[in-house]
């Protein structure tokens, strides 16, 4: 809809210019929006406050010109003036109804675009250390991260998804001593318990299966605990496996599935690491003091330089990120993005620092960068805050275990990732209209129920007959709900161009309300064949864009509940 009103009045604009009213044509489309209140009209254009210093005169004399010098069309019913100069437009009803036509003889195709042309972007996500089970944290990233994978295919893109394994460093050490501590019998209130060792429930039962000599398989390798509690190295490699494992299954159970699991200790093992280094020092952008090497990453906007390998001979955890993105470039990736938590945000810039440092091409800006907040677990009025298995947080699981997989990922995904989120388990598990989710998924449920009945009644009956009553849907809900299903293709373009599944979300949430308010008012198997058939129409095509938007979440489309 939006497209054809922004041709229409560019041709005013043209006549406009042929009149003299306007010195040329603005090379900007016009901004067209939705009002807030739908009083104010289906859509509204600044464009004459825009342009009135141009043409000289009031920008409620150009809005009068223009609406003068709009071409004839079916789309618009009405126009209007209001405020300082906005145009507001009204769209002909007939036209919002034939969305219903354009849904069902499209199907699932319906709100898929080609806008990315085919292009490969590439979605990294969650990529958490194997040190622990995933937390709601990474669920979140999780959720956020498959979503904008499925906006940007539905928008045309070629989408690869990337799970990186922070396999190398401390963190992967204090794991390895954890582990052979309670294989040796220690438990975290032993004087000699690792200083920043791991106390989770899943290190004593890592520790039990590698003294058991089970094997272990996960993603691309096989390994089998050789039983000595001495054998540190051994140790490492099992207790990896093992986190790999139990990850891989909350994943898939939060039905998540990844292209490519990518290994930071592959960049080591490959010399990636040293050699991104030694390019940054050929460049001149290194230098030494105080026994440490640095990177001159003020030359690219950083507030400061920043350490690159600290005195005692070991990288900071920003060199092999950007040996990884390297990678990436490496790979054909022009674009890529990454979802990660907001204690990220430090690395953003010396990352992109390092990367412009290697004068490959990469272009400012890139990566793109996707952070999000922290989530609260509430449960029975009460903060969530420990997890028996994890020790110190609330898991994936758990959320998973509490409240299924559709309502973990709707209400991971629900809000805009630069909002904090409080994930209210009892909310999940309410069976009424507060619970967004299941308000959603009930309208999807009672559309597929409608439907079933309608065959019922009449088994050759052919929901497409009502194409051909479409002029029947003109009460006032039915309209809003026409008007709602429209929508839908400019929601799911919007979120992938901003990388707000949320959006979706709130839309879902909106066609649920306008379908709920329509079943409400009208009985759509009862009053004349054309009105019950148009009816039916309007409930298919309602049905196959819920499913499409939950699609887009993760989320199931139950038709019955």
């Amino acid at each position: 809809m939006k497209p054809e009103l922004a041709a229409l009045i560019s041709e005013a604009l043209k006549q406009l210019v042929s009149d003299g009213v306007l010195a040329e044509v603005p090379e900007s489309p016009p901004q067209i929006d939705r009002p807030k209140d739908s009083s104010h009209g289906d859509l509204s254009c600044n464009i004459a406050m825009v342009l009135a210093k141009r043409a000289g005169m009031a920008p409620k004399e150009l809005a009068s010109k223009l609406i003068a010098s709009l071409p004839d069309s079916a789309l618009v019913h009405r126009c209007d003036i209001a405020g300082p100069g906005f145009i507001n437009f009204y769209i002909n009803p007939s036209h919002h109804t034939e969305v219903v036509r354009t849904i069902l003889e499209s199907g699932a195709a319906y709100g898929r675009t080609d806008t990315g042309g085919g292009r490969r972007v590439q979605v990294e996500f969650v990529s958490a250390n194997p040190t622990g089970p995933l937390h709601v944290g990474h669920g979140r990233g999780a959720a956020i991260g498959d979503s904008l994978g499925r906006l940007l295919e539905a928008t045309g893109w070629s989408v690869q998804r990337e799970f990186y394994y922070n396999d190398a460093g401390q963190q992967i050490n204090n794991l390895a001593l954890s582990v052979q501590a309670r294989a040796l019998g220690k438990d975290p209130e032993h004087p000699d318990w690792p200083a920043d060792g791991y106390q989770g429930g899943y290190i004593e039962d890592v520790a039990s299966a590698y003294l058991s000599g089970e094997t272990v398989q996960a993603a691309d390798r096989e390994i089998t605990g050789n039983r000595d509690p001495e054998d540190l190295n051994a140790i490492r490699d099992f207790a990896v496996a093992c986190l790999r494992r139990e990850q891989d299954q909350d994943l898939k159970a939060f039905q998540v599935i990844f292209d490519e699991f990518f290994l930071e200790s592959s960049l080591y093992d490959s010399g990636a690491v040293e050699e991104t280094v030694e390019t940054l020092h050929r460049a001149g952008h290194t230098y030494e003091e105080q026994d440490a090497l640095w990177l001159r990453t003020t030359d690219f906007g950083d507030d400061k330089d920043r350490v690159m390998r600290k005195s005692e001979g070991g990288y900071t955890y920003f060199v092999p990120d950007v040996a990884y993105h390297h990678n990436k470039w490496q790979r054909g990736y022009e674009r890529v993005i990454n979802e990660q938590g907001a204690d990220h945000h430090s690395t953003i810039t010396r990352v992109r620092a390092g990367l412009q440092g290697l004068d490959v091409g990469i272009p400012e800006g890139w990566p793109e960068y996707v952070l999000h907040q922290m989530v609260t677990v509430m449960r029975e009025g009460a903060e969530v805050k420990l997890s028996k298995r994890a020790g110190s947080y609330v898991t994936l699981r758990d959320l998973i275990d509490w409240v299924g997989c559709d309502a973990t990922r709707y209400f991971l995904v629900a809000r805009a990732p630069t909002s904090q989120l409080t994930f209210d388990v009892d909310l999940a598990l309410t069976r009424s209209n507060e619970n967004p989710v299941y308000y959603i998924q009930y309208a999807h449920a009672r559309c597929a129920s409608v439907l079933r009945k309608a065959q019922e009644m009449d088994s050759g009956l052919k929901v497409n007959e009502g194409l051909a009553h479409l002029g029947c849907l003109s009460e006032a809900e039915t309209l809003a709900l026409t008007i709602t299903l429209g929508r839908f293709p400019e929601v799911v373009v919007t979120a992938a161009e901003r990388l707000e599944p949320h959006d979706v979300a709130n839309y879902l949430r909106d066609l649920a309300a306008d379908f709920h308010s329509f079943y409400n008012a009208h009985k759509v198997l009862e009053g004349t064949a054309e009105t019950m058939t148009a009816r039916l129409a309007l409930v298919a095509a309602t049905q196959q864009v819920i499913a499409s938007g939950l699609g887009l979440l993760g989320v199931s489309a139950p038709d019955v509940m």
